[in-house]
């Protein structure tokens, strides 16, 4: 052989196959397959809540089986891996049913994460620590699907759109959105937790806000734990002052070349906030008899003040006339 000439053999599946049997094989299909072949998608970031809408699909697969097929792709182990289905998988084994229509296809590992987060978008209720990952993971595929722009092209227009404009345009939430949700990844488990408790109003479950989430995460972890130490020690949850205050203290101390301390946080942590004064709630219905309809909130609460402090009076009437009686006997 002539020295540099290189000779490509074809390898032993090419030669054994036809070449429909080999283009067949890389086009999707629907295969009936059992759900214990089906591993979860690696770090998922979505989760399978037993809510209202998922026992109405339990009870719809029960009736009907799964009428849209899950997607999954292949693995190398000969299992497969669920793209899109993580709920009609669950509510098939809810019922007992041990196989599902899946679609297969060939998908890389940024494909399938954009399959991933695109079908579960579309769900009704999406906690915030859901978007959080979806929405980094798919920008983090976005970008290595796109590559780098062209030498000299600086321009936002065009094909040369920035990763995060194209998904904000996909998800109807803003560019800005998109960098707050996924700021809540740096966020301890337990405090991202609360920030859902917060977009569920999870009622007796300390819940976050947004806003301070946001500031929070841009604390340092062992910081976060000191902020969970105090949450739980004191049943109350940070202000988004506080929480502004944290990060200033925290980049203050880190421009000294220092940190931090957990009396710091807790010092700030203990101030008493106006949202989280005790109150007091009388339901609408045992009051209303008393107002006319339509009366502003304002003025029952007035009434309602001038009235106790009427019986206060009484009371105290009464008081001094009971002592007036007990003295002349």
């Amino acid at each position: 052989m002539p020295q540099g000439l290189k000779m490509h053999l074809p390898a032993a599946d090419d030669l054994f196959s036809t070449q429909d049997e080999r283009d067949a094989e890389q086009l999707e299909r629907v295969e009936i397959l059992s759900t214990d072949l089906i591993d979860d998608f690696t770090d998922h970031p979505f989760i399978v809540r037993m809510d209202a809408k998922m026992v109405e699909t339990i009870e719809s697969v029960g009736q009907h089986g799964v009428l849209v097929p899950c997607i999954v792709r292949p693995k190398a182990d000969g299992r497969y891996e669920m793209i899109a289905g993580h709920r009609r998988k669950y509510a098939s084994t809810e019922n007992g049913i041990l196989t599902i229509p899946c679609l297969v296809r060939n998908l890389t590992d940024d494909e399938a994460t954009i399959i991933m987060v695109d079908s579960n978008l579309q769900r009704e209720t999406i906690l915030p620590s859901e978007k959080a990952f979806a929405y980094k993971m798919r920008l983090e595929a976005m970008k290595r699907q796109s590559g780098r722009p062209q030498k000299g092209n600086v321009s936002p227009v065009g094909t040369q759109f920035r990763s995060d404009e194209q998904l904000a345009q996909l998800t109807g939430d803003s560019r800005t959105q998109i960098r707050r949700y996924i700021s809540l990844t740096k966020l301890m488990p337990e405090l991202l937790q609360m920030v859902d408790d917060w977009a569920l109003k999870t009622k007796d479950k300390p819940q976050i806000a947004m806003r301070p989430a946001e500031e929070l995460a841009k604390l340092p972890q062992e910081t976060q734990a000191w902020v969970l130490q105090a949450i739980e020690m004191g049943d109350c949850t940070p202000s988004h002052d506080q929480t502004i205050r944290m990060v200033k203290k925290h980049e203050e101390a880190t421009a000294r070349d220092e940190a931090i301390t957990e009396d710091d946080v807790f010092a700030i942590m203990q101030e008493e906030k106006p949202n989280q004064v005790e109150k007091i709630k009388i339901p609408h219905e045992k009051i209303s008899r008393f107002f006319p309809k339509g009366a502003p909130a304002e003025k029952i609460e007035a009434t309602i003040i001038e009235a106790l402090e009427l019986r206060q009076r009484k009371l105290e009437r009464d008081r001094q006339r009971n002592l007036q009686g007990r003295g002349g006997r």
